[in-house]
């Protein structure tokens, strides 16, 4: 499996670097025990305009284990020998084992616009380390991709304590060969011997994001990487989508049981989402309550409306006031129509209320 580590990170890093950057690479001696696997990491702005560069070093040597390597990164325009900036950070990994190859992430000091090219050369010293074990499991259920990425999992921890312990995310492109185009770090801490802790990952992702290799160290241990396929987004079926329904005070209070005669008012969010041939950004709606009593046949016991219009994509509240005239216990139902009586949403979540 340790073969398998190599090659799949040898694969996802010899490539030409994004378009709009340019890169040199200044060569390492032979002699050394590590080098960097590519002269042309992955550079790209990120949403507040830090260049961040992406790449691996390898560790040549067969049989020792390394500690503390540094990749430095000098940042340049287009029009001086002389860097902008210069940042020196460490490898992902904290070890990295004989043959071994480990990912790197380093970003500029600012948000410098002019920043257009970048040199990547190792920083100078490591250390030798005894070798970690391979002790450490990662394994995940169903990932949905919408607007976000979401998973979750458990890590699976070995014979022995451990400390520091983190879980990464190299996602890689659809290039040939692809490229590590990002790294996310889920932190875990300190976990027991044969402990299984759950993790979760829920963020924003780079939109050529194809897959990623999901892989773990503690002070200790570590594990295999899993390669891990990325699924198409899911497309909502409605432009619309209920949530937070609750029953309310005259001061915002939630309520679980009320009483007859009193009033109430039943509030929801929603979002709304627009399609890409969405013609206008504004939609006329109407929001619909209804209230059933429970029973082996449920009668209606109120229905209420709410109009509007949405402006552009967000979130949006609605609320519609209810007197209750029967007690009983009653199940609160919410729906969105166009003004054609169309549903653009499904139905929002079910609330039970009691009235006494």
């Amino acid at each position: 499996m340790e073969k398998f580590f190599l090659s799949i990170f040898l694969i996802l890093i010899i490539f030409p670097i994004s378009s709009g950057f340019s890169a040199e690479h200044v060569d390492t001696p032979s002699t050394l025990s590590v080098v960097l696997t590519s002269d042309s990491p992955y550079v790209y702005k990120d949403n507040d305009g830090y260049t961040v560069v992406v790449g691996a070093v390898k560790n040549t040597n067969s049989l020792t284990s390394i500690t503390n390597v540094r990749v430095h990164v000098n940042f340049y325009d287009d029009v001086s020998k002389q860097p902008l900036e210069i940042n020196e950070y460490r490898t992902i990994l904290d070890v990295i084992p004989p043959l071994g190859i480990s990912p790197y992430m380093i970003k500029s000091k600012s948000s410098n616009p002019d920043i257009t090219q970048v040199s990547v050369s190792l920083g100078k010293g490591f250390d030798s380390s005894p070798s970690k074990s391979k002790q450490l499991s990662v394994e995940l259920g169903n990932i949905v991709l919408d607007d976000s990425l979401h998973f979750s999992g458990v890590l699976k921890n070995g014979a022995a304590p451990i400390n520091n312990t983190n879980i990464y995310l190299a996602f890689y492109d659809n290039f040939d060969p692809p490229r590590i185009i990002g790294i996310s770090t889920i932190p875990i801490g300190n976990v027991e011997s044969k402990e299984i802790k759950n993790f979760s990952f829920n963020e924003k992702i780079q939109t050529r994001s194809v897959g990623f290799l999901l892989f773990s160290e503690s002070n200790v241990f570590y594990s295999n990487p899993v390669d891990v396929k990325i699924p198409e987004p899911k497309i909502p079926t409605k432009l619309v989508t209920i949530s937070n329904l609750s029953v309310l005070d005259s001061q915002g209070k939630t309520l679980s049981e009320i009483k007859v005669g009193s009033t109430v008012q039943i509030h929801s969010d929603s979002w709304i989402q627009f399609s890409a041939d969405q013609k206008s950004d504004e939609t006329p709606y109407t929001y619909y309550v209804q209230i059933k009593q429970a029973g082996k046949i449920p009668f209606v016991e109120f229905i209420g409306k709410y109009t509007g219009r949405y402006i552009g994509a967000g979130t949006q509240s609605q609320s519609v006031d209810w007197i209750p005239e029967h007690d009983g216990l009653f199940f609160i139902e919410t729906f969105v129509w166009d003004r054609n009586d169309v549903p653009i949403a499904d139905q929002g979540p079910i609330v039970l209320i009691v009235v006494k």
